[in-house]
């Protein structure tokens, strides 16, 4: 880890394997670390849990707080036990037990941020994991495609919808959300938000209006890192669709009022740096293209470039 003074309190909004990659980045510059998460999760074993016990859905809360335990024995093998998935003929199949961990405390009334905090000192966690907003929410998409306009609800759905999206939004409207994250981002030096499926992991960050506000008022600087190859489905991921530029374009629609300082992307999905420059200008920042694919055709980051480069902007940043 870098120096203590170097870079202090970072907000990072995401979801699924892409906060999961930006968290194991973050905790090699820094220990005060809040990962703000997406709360839709309607598919595997989070969606059979949430439709079971009307809690949240555990799946990419459990991600973020596997990505940040302690860095020792107890650490890695307390991550090892939540990311582990049961495989079996009965119930239990496909279930991680880090969800059965926290649906066993929300299901008794637990509050879900005090269910987080303590999961997150039984696994010596750096920093802390909150909700994006005070309840579950589902996602709504309203796409264009070739045989004409459809409408699709749930995050893996609209994740992997094709077409080109018209709306989004999330269910229920105008959603709360939960002071302690509001709290965080007011405080924070640094957010990032991203990688991560577009429409349903990132962007509904910009759809819980107390947090977009919070967001738009807060005097951290800001980072957004862009994903991969956007059409890239070939290994089962979601698909994060369409380009790098029409991505941004979508952010300014819902978000026109929210600067971002840095847009930091890999070299090789710029397909026109001045085009990207001039909408990241907009935006009220700068382009920051580097390495950071994990291997050639890789549609994950590298662990440890994201941290050299998200570590250069913030040291850069504090001396400039």
């Amino acid at each position: 880890m870098w120096g203590a003074n170097s870079v202090n309190k970072v907000v990072a909004l995401g979801g699924g394997h892409g906060l999961a990659a930006t968290l194991s980045s973050l905790r090699e510059i820094t220990s005060e670390i809040t990962a703000i998460v997406t709360v839709a999760d309607n598919g595997g074993s989070s969606g059979r849990l949430r439709e079971e016990f009307s809690i949240f859905p555990p799946g990419d809360l459990r991600m973020a707080l596997a990505a940040l335990c302690a860095d020792d024995e107890w650490g890695r093998t307390w991550a090892d036990i939540m990311q582990h998935r049961f495989v079996s003929e009965g119930p239990l199949d496909g279930h991680a037990m880090g969800n059965l961990l926290l649906a066993s405390l929300w299901s008794e009334d637990e509050d879900p941020v005090i269910g987080l905090d303590r999961v997150g000192s039984l696994l010596k966690v750096i920093g802390r994991v909150l909700p994006m907003a005070a309840v579950p929410l589902d996602i709504e998409g309203t796409f264009n495609t070739s045989t004409g306009r459809i409408v699709v609800r749930g995050q893996k759905e609209v994740a992997t919808a094709k077409g080109r999206i018209e709306s989004l939004r999330v269910i229920p409207q105008n959603p709360p959300a939960r002071m302690e994250a509001l709290t965080a981002i007011r405080v924070a030096d640094w957010i990032t938000m991203g990688p991560g499926s577009w429409f349903s992991s990132v962007m509904p960050h910009l759809l819980v209006p107390m947090q977009l506000d919070a967001l738009e008022r807060t005097k951290a600087k800001k980072i957004l890192i862009l994903n991969l190859d956007a059409h890239s489905n070939t290994t089962g991921e979601e698909f994060a669709g369409s380009t790098p530029e029409e991505h941004l374009e979508l952010f300014a629609e819902y978000a026109p009022n929210l600067s971002i300082d840095y847009f930091l992307v890999d070299k090789s999905v710029v397909r026109n740096e001045n085009t990207l420059a001039h909408m990241a200008r907009k935006l009220g920042g700068q382009v920051v293209a580097v390495d950071i694919r994990k291997a050639p055709g890789s549609i994950h980051h590298d662990v440890t470039q994201l941290a050299l480069h998200l570590g250069h902007i913030m040291r850069q940043s504090l001396v400039g």
